[in-house]
Formats: C-alpha cells, sequence, structure tokens
C-alpha cells in the first residue's frame, strides 16, 4: 500500500519546490486527494498539469498487489494559490 507521505516524497522529488499535500479518501491507501503548488506548472494547461503527475506517478498507479487506484488532483501555479488562498 502506498502511504501518503511516499506520495508527497515521489512528488517533491520530481517537483523541486513544490507543495504537496495528500488525503486518503476511503481509509484503503489506494485512493488519494492530491494537491500540488508548484512554479512548474506555469504556462502549462491543467490537462498538462495533470499529465505530468500521472507521468511522475505512473509506477505506483502501475504496481501490482497495492499500487494507487485513483487519484484526485488539484494543481496549481504560486501565484494561482495565493488568489484562490489570499
Amino acid at each position: 500500500m502506498m502511504q501518503p507521505q511516499q506520495i508527497i516524497q515521489i512528488v517533491e522529488k520530481a517537483l523541486p519546490g513544490s507543495q504537496v499535500s495528500v488525503k486518503d479518501l476511503t481509509g484503503t491507501l489506494d485512493h488519494f486527494r492530491v494537491t500540488i503548488i508548484a512554479p512548474q506548472f506555469a504556462e502549462k494547461t491543467m490537462i498538462d498539469q495533470h499529465r505530468m503527475l500521472y507521468a511522475i506517478m505512473h509506477d505506483s498507479m502501475e504496481a501490482q498487489g497495492g499500487g494507487i487506484h485513483a487519484l484526485s488532483l488539484s494543481t496549481y501555479t504560486p501565484e494561482e494559490w495565493s488568489k484562490k488562498n489570499p
């Protein structure tokens, strides 16, 4: 099973300077809500941002017997996050 802290570590390693929060949605450690604030998302569409994350998490999602089944993603640049959370 994937622990939330493992997801944070994977994303932060792939996107230096990012801020990541993870919530286990079902208690089964295979359905997560992940919020990522990263400067690497600048000038990318939401679809491209999500593709970046799915590429980063691909191996964990494909793992047999305990991988991630579902990710609910919320992605923001630091500027977008600041506007959303004044």
